[in-house]
């Protein structure tokens, strides 16, 4: 019960950000416009109408934080949906890879939105390609590692044979990195990347 209480306040906070992302742009919107035009008229200076031409700013900031608060909610309502099921480890690691693409696509959707039009949508899309390109390996590493804790094809303290590794014992399965130990007792990190990519020789099951 108390996991579902968690995906309930999760979906709130998810409704309730985007509610106050509205209210606070619509605000804002206004203020930049007709709030800043009477200001001038009443107090009888033109000077307040400069306020205008750092509208853009104002909205950068509100939609980057407000925007961060609703990804972060998002992925707080997924680990509580995930963890039921997979555990908290598989929790964390959506949670993680939702936080990272979540912000990736904020940051392009924002200077998409600033930049307008078709010059948006291109600066948009390529400020997205640069930040795929740059996270390109860690993101292959969480997703791998995501479907490493999803299928379980092992478990910790079982023995296997993985990624070059003989009879080695799962110690830590993570989204980067399956930690293993040998017989001579040194601890090995191996990417996840790895083991998808090859084959998986379970020698002998941890005792339930």
């Amino acid at each position: 019960m108390s996991q579902t209480d968690s995906v309930g306040k999760a979906l709130g906070r998810v409704i309730l950000y985007a509610v106050i992302t509205i209210i606070i742009l619509a605000i804002v919107q206004w203020v930049f416009t007709s709030g800043v035009e009477i200001l001038a008229e009443t107090l009888n200076y033109e000077g307040f109408l400069t306020l205008k031409e750092y509208s853009v700013y104002v909205y950068i900031i509100v939609l980057f934080i407000l925007g961060w608060l609703i990804v972060n909610a998002v992925a707080s309502m997924f680990y509580a949906m995930m963890t039921p099921k997979y555990g908290a480890s598989t929790g964390a690691a959506v949670r993680s890879l939702i936080r990272i693409l979540g912000l990736g696509a904020l940051v392009a959707g924002i200077a998409g939105g600033v930049a307008g039009g078709a010059a948006g949508v291109a600066l948009g899309g390529f400020i997205g390609l640069v930040v795929g390109f740059a996270t390109q390996q860690v993101l292959g590493q969480a997703i791998a590692g995501l479907f490493i804790l999803l299928a379980r094809p092992f478990k910790i303290n079982d023995v296997v044979d993985v990624a070059g590794e003989s009879e080695v014992t799962v110690k830590d399965i993570s989204t980067l990195f399956t930690v293993v130990e040998r017989k001579d007792g040194l601890t090995v990190l191996v990417p996840s990347t790895m083991i998808i990519g090859q084959k998986i020789v379970i020698r002998k099951r941890a005792e339930k």
